[in-house]
């Protein structure tokens, strides 16, 4: 591992920072009018699985990109491993590995030749790439594919073979892009599988998505919305600031139920689930102003309440923060 101070003329940030591999204060990025990242705080804890989650132009792979030092921010401080950002990027990528929605592999080149490829861009000695590859061959399940062109497998075994490249070099710090839009259901619960492997092993990982299911599995979560962080903290916290805002309706009629309840004073969201209504309330309240308006509309419903899910985090934030963006 190279001396981080002997590696730049800029010494590294104060120790304020230990126990995080990312901290960034002010963080924002403006491409001519529009405002793509609006005054981000952000803390990452190292060994843990952070997740970026928000649709797509929300700013999270303008967010990475900033923290990778591959754009300069328009405003803000960043501090990745120690080290300020971009004035010390050169010294930060041989600790980082990116891998992105796209895998970057070359697809008229073998399984190990991809992966001598980028042992070689991460000029490792030959002995440690040798002996790093067949580690990697054994533990992405590549041993009888090594003469395979990447360009003729399919997207579970790409994702394999560009997260094994993304940490031939075995990064501090690890950031995906979106790495399982293009995979089917089975293959990305088995990238999870390694992603964690890799956090128990001691690598940081930041991965953006905009699955929920994934996000839930991620030890902390931040939510990003056009620009602006508008939740951040682990899916537990976030789902318990929701506790008695999330209701489920029982009706014959789900669609008209749904009508009068989106009508509702005090209603946020109202989304048909099978044949039950999940409503989510902007505030904590019972569920019987709902029962009393659907009974005068003539619909029998039954009403309980229910554990938010972070569906229900990701509405409630980003409705808030549209609400708060046209009141200002």
């Amino acid at each position: 591992m190279p001396d981080v101070e002997a590696s730049s003329a800029v010494p590294a940030t104060p120790a304020r920072s230990e126990g995080l591999a990312i901290r960034a204060r002010g963080l924002s990025k403006q491409f001519g009018a529009l405002k793509a990242v609006d005054g981000i705080n952000l803390d990452v804890p190292r060994r843990h699985v952070y997740g970026f989650l928000g649709p797509n132009g929300s700013g999270k792979s303008t967010t990475i990109r900033m923290l990778c030092g591959l754009l300069t921010p328009s405003a803000g401080e960043i501090e990745v491993l120690g080290l300020r950002i971009p004035e010390q990027a050169e010294a930060l990528r041989s600790r980082i590995g990116y891998m992105t929605q796209k895998f970057s592999l070359f697809e008229d080149l073998s399984v190990r030749e991809n992966l001598d490829f980028m042992a070689a861009v991460h000029d490792m000695p030959k002995a440690r790439a040798h002996e790093r590859i067949e580690v990697l061959l054994e533990q992405y399940h590549f041993q009888d594919r090594q003469k395979q062109l990447a360009g003729t497998m399919s997207g579970g075994q790409k994702q394999r073979l560009a997260l094994a490249a993304a940490v031939i070099h075995e990064p501090e710090l690890l950031f995906l892009d979106e790495p399982t839009s293009a995979v089917d259901p089975e293959s990305r619960r088995d990238f999870w599988e390694k992603l964690f492997e890799l956090a128990d092993g001691g690598t940081t990982l930041l991965v953006s998505t905009h699955y929920m299911d994934e996000a839930e599995r991620c030890h902390r979560i931040a939510i990003l919305d056009r620009g602006v962080l508008v939740a951040d903290g682990t899916p537990a916290e976030l789902t318990g600031r929701l506790a008695g805002r999330t209701l489920v309706v029982d009706a014959q009629q789900p669609r008209q139920a749904a009508r009068v309840l989106q009508d509702s004073a005090g209603v946020l969201s109202v989304a048909q689930i099978g044949n039950s209504l999940r409503v989510l309330l902007a505030e904590d309240g019972s569920g019987q102003p709902l029962a009393d308006a659907l009974q005068a509309a003539g619909i029998p419903a039954q009403i309980h309440a229910q554990a938010a899910s972070l569906e229900d985090v990701f509405v409630a934030a980003t409705r808030n923060s549209t609400a708060a963006r046209e009141g200002a």
